[in-house]
């Protein structure tokens, strides 16, 4: 089984292309008409849609810090910084990253990439 996941809106449209066409279920803030809701809302819309959210936001990562500091739980996170992933890798590493991880080892847990 491998991972959905959740794009939002910092995430060029090239990645989100480029996961699907490897058969990776991708689904985007902007498709789902939350691209303009706060983080929050966003790592908490993708854990009740059991989805792991892929994020080059650096906000994130705080809030999943913060999250996982009081035990809240959410479906995972994959963060790449803006300026050292390019798009060939992002999409290798998600493909990758989805293929190979079942979504209970991304449970609460936040992985970065370029692996």
């Amino acid at each position: 089984m491998s991972l959905r996941l959740y794009f939002d809106h910092h995430v060029p449209r090239a990645i989100a292309i480029g996961v699907r066409r490897q058969g990776i279920d991708v689904l985007t803030t902007e498709a789902d008409g939350t691209a303009d809701r706060d983080d929050e809302f966003l790592l908490q819309r993708a854990t009740d849609l059991g989805r792991v959210v892929f994020t080059q936001d650096r906000d994130f990562l705080a809030l999943a810090a913060a999250w996982q500091h009081t035990r809240r739980e959410f479906t995972g996170m994959v963060y790449a910084h803006q300026m050292r992933i390019t798009i060939g890798a992002a999409i290798q590493d998600l493909v990758l990253i989805a293929s190979l991880m079942h979504p209970d080892d991304m449970r609460n847990r936040v992985e970065f990439v370029p692996l």
